[in-house]
């Protein structure tokens, strides 16, 4: 059965388009047979083969947001990038709408380096990821799996699973707070077999509340603004379907970390509400490992999470570019 996809060739980016890069919308399909839509970036003027690097999140984004930006960024530095909208957002395929799932997920990141390799302007054994938000938890779950992947950069990551299975800062972190958690998400599940549909939640609060805490005024200055909203994101208008929790509830992610042989570097800023998942994620990486040669964590001191979104006078590029080329010697 083919998708109806909806792709527009305007530029409606929250970025300007770069003069220095050549764009255009691609496509391919994962092992689900879900089409995933992209955007391509290529540094103009190039010669011979390209190393390559695939890019999504932050999580509940679409790629005219951060994860475009950064590949927009990327191309410019000499690699060819693509941007991808996850399954079941954005452009791409995939129904019903607004579900998520780690196997899926992490699926997505894996088809996004079949379409990689598969290029012939590509260097095959230069192939990279990053993972932004909660697609840096994804993209370092894929590391463990796919051994083609190179580099893995993972920028001001969230662990979904532990998000869902926790609560944020870990303060559900207990038996009956998951039980509850299980027993409002079947209720919901009830509710949406009855009214034939999936109700949304998740999306960025609006109107902002006083008192509301700092990172969701965090959020607030990047989603609801003009800085970053975007007609297509999640995060940006209603969420996510609720019950699609009901997989990251089953599942916890990165639990062979600590096996991953290729390069890794975390990427986090000190004052993010999110740097806790990040300094874990690290040191269980690390932790009875063989491969720590190649890891590393990099702090940015006074960047909160949605400073490393956008804000390119923050995100270590030089840093990243050079992590990534050092990890084709």
């Amino acid at each position: 059965m083919s998708e109806d996809l909806k792709i527009t060739n305007k530029w409606d980016k929250v970025f300007p388009l770069s003069d220095k890069v050549n764009h255009k919308k691609v496509t391919f399909k994962n092992h689900f047979g879900i089409t995933l839509v992209a955007d391509m970036y290529e540094p103009k003027g190039y010669k011979g083969k390209l190393p390559a690097i695939a890019v999504a999140g932050p999580y509940g984004a679409v790629k005219e947001q951060s994860s475009g930006l950064y590949a927009q960024e990327m191309a410019e530095r000499g690699f060819l990038t693509i941007a991808f909208d996850p399954s079941f957002t954005g452009e791409s395929g995939g129904y019903p709408r607004y579900m998520t799932s780690p196997d899926i997920n992490i699926e997505d990141f894996q088809s996004a380096v079949d379409y990689l390799i598969g290029l012939d302007n590509v260097d095959k054994e230069k192939v990279s990821i990053i993972g932004i938000c909660g697609w840096g938890g994804m993209a370092l779950q894929t590391a463990c799996i796919d051994t083609r992947i190179k580099a893995t950069i993972v920028s001001t990551m969230y662990d979904m699973s532990r998000i869902v299975g926790n609560g944020y800062f870990d303060e559900q972190d207990n038996e009956e707070a998951r039980y509850n958690a299980r027993v409002a998400i079947n209720n919901q599940r009830n509710d949406d077999y009855k009214n034939k549909e999936y109700s949304l939640a998740g999306g960025v609060v609006d109107p902002l509340p006083e008192d509301a805490p700092y990172f969701v005024k965090d959020y607030y200055a990047y989603y609801k603004t003009p800085r970053g909203y975007h007609k297509r994101s999640l995060n940006s208008n209603n969420g996510w379907a609720i019950q699609s929790n009901t997989s990251l509830m089953n599942v916890r992610l990165l639990h062979y970390s600590n096996e991953i042989r290729s390069a890794v570097m975390i990427v986090h800023g000190d004052k993010a509400h999110s740097y806790y998942m990040g300094k874990d994620a690290y040191n269980n990486m690390i932790k009875d490992s063989k491969y720590i040669d190649n890891k590393e964590l990099l702090t940015i001191p006074g960047a909160s999470h949605t400073d490393l979104y956008d804000q390119k006078d923050i995100i270590p590029f030089d840093k990243i570019e050079d992590f990534i080329r050092k990890s084709f010697k």
